[in-house]
């Protein structure tokens, strides 16, 4: 037996790749006809898009005041503060009512936030809650001087 024709003899290479090839490409095609089949590409409720402007003055009382610039509408039921806050924030104003937690917050609506509940050096974020409780998300951050 010549073992320099032996090297050099690639004759059966291109099928076997060409098989693995193809292997490979059902099997991704399965996974990903499957993801959408089973719905597991469904990621639950869209996040709303909203910026925020947040007025901080140390002299005013209250000293924080947090303004809905533009973006989605967003029941208020849904929004919470937390990480530098310990407290209840003042109804959005700028609502219909002014009071019904099932109120919307829209581009012009604001909110404020006591001193006393303010925790220095630390931020504050302005959270978003899916009404499934499933999903949230920080929808704007400020750090507290």
């Amino acid at each position: 037996m010549n073992i320099k024709q032996f090297v050099q003899d690639d004759e059966g290479v291109s099928p076997v790749i060409g098989v693995i090839l193809m292997v490979a490409i059902t099997v991704i095609l399965a996974a990903v006809i499957a993801a959408f089949v089973l719905g597991l590409g469904d990621s639950g409720q869209d996040t709303p898009q909203m910026s925020f402007d947040f007025d901080y003055d140390s002299s005013s009382s209250p000293p924080l005041t947090i303004t809905a610039e533009s973006g989605d509408s967003i029941n208020e039921a849904q929004v919470s503060f937390g990480g530098a806050y310990s407290g209840t924030a003042d109804s959005w104003a700028g609502e219909s009512s002014g009071t019904n937690d099932n109120e919307d917050i829209t581009a012009g609506s604001s909110a404020t936030i006591a001193s006393g509940d303010l925790t220095s050096g630390e931020t504050l974020n302005v959270v978003w809650e899916s009404s499934s409780g499933d999903d949230s998300s920080i929808l704007a951050s400020f750090d507290v001087p």
